[in-house]
């Protein structure tokens, strides 16, 4: 993945609200003027007899290809543990993993995280052999302000509301271009020196380098932190290789060697009423 930051422009977030509007028609209410997802009460409802499973959505990235002038909507899932879904007994897999979830359009990007890295690690399906048809259930925060200023931030992040971010990076060369969104589950406020970080994850984070078939085939996990609204760094899962005595033993998919992007980020307090 190229990491420079002169191959990478940020572009401006206005165009969020436009690029998510294909959910807008599944959307269980309206959103406000700054919209953002409720990350609480936003689910996958599938529809398959034999399960219709409920995945809750963690992040969403909108990704757009600025050249082709479309866009997908990408919903990364929470994780759960590998199962034997209905059994009498023993209902977890002895070899477990964690295994995720990541809908992009009529695919579906499946992790499974083993204990060391393996070739099964990531498998691309179409959305209808799996559970049935997805029913989104998507809520939105109804009064959503960004927080611009560290007082703004320090106040809400003192209080039980919901903190929520939005971050976009560019890559000019492909005219490739996302926006991810995801709840903040860390907020580091320092009251000494009037300064604020964000730090959370993971998030479906694609690699803007090239074209993907099909594009959610692109996402790789991340975690995000930023402290600025004019760049992001991320941890990125990869297979990374466990050292013992200077010797690789083994490699697991870690989040390991971390990069800076140039972005423009906005932190959001977002609630229901």
């Amino acid at each position: 993945m190229n990491t420079s930051r002169r191959n990478f422009l940020a572009t401006g977030l206005a165009t969020m609200g436009t690029a998510a509007s294909l959910d807008a028609a599944e959307a269980d209410d309206e959103p406000a003027t700054i919209e953002c997802l409720d990350y609480g009460r936003s689910f996958i409802c599938n529809t398959a007899t034999y399960n219709a499973v409920r995945f809750w959505i963690e992040s969403r990235t909108i990704l757009h290809d600025d050249t082709a002038g479309t866009r997908l909507v990408i919903y990364q899932c929470g994780s759960c543990k590998s199962e034997r879904t209905f059994a009498k007994k023993d209902l977890l897999q002895e070899d477990n993993y964690d295994f995720m979830p990541i809908y992009g359009g009529e695919d579906m990007l499946i992790l499974r995280r083993h204990v060391d890295a393996r070739d099964r690690y990531r498998e691309v399906a179409k959305v209808k052999d799996l559970w049935g048809k997805p029913e989104l259930k998507l809520h939105y925060g109804q009064a959503v302000k960004e927080l611009k200023t560290f007082e703004e931030i320090r106040d809400v992040t003192a209080t039980d509301t919901p903190l929520a971010a939005q971050t976009e990076i560019t890559n000019a060369e492909t005219g490739l271009r996302c926006v991810m969104e995801y709840p903040v589950k860390t907020m580091n406020i320092s009251l000494d020196n009037s300064i604020w970080q964000v730090d959370t994850g993971p998030i479906a984070f694609p690699d803007l380098t090239k074209r993907f078939e099909p594009p959610v085939d692109s996402v790789r996990l991340a975690y995000a932190v930023f402290n600025a609204a004019d760049f992001c760094d991320f941890v990125i899962e990869q297979p990374t290789p466990v050292l013992r005595d200077e010797k690789e033993v083994c490699r697991v998919n870690h989040y390991s060697n971390p990069v800076s992007f140039p972005a423009k980020n906005r932190v959001l307090s977002v609630s229901a009423k």
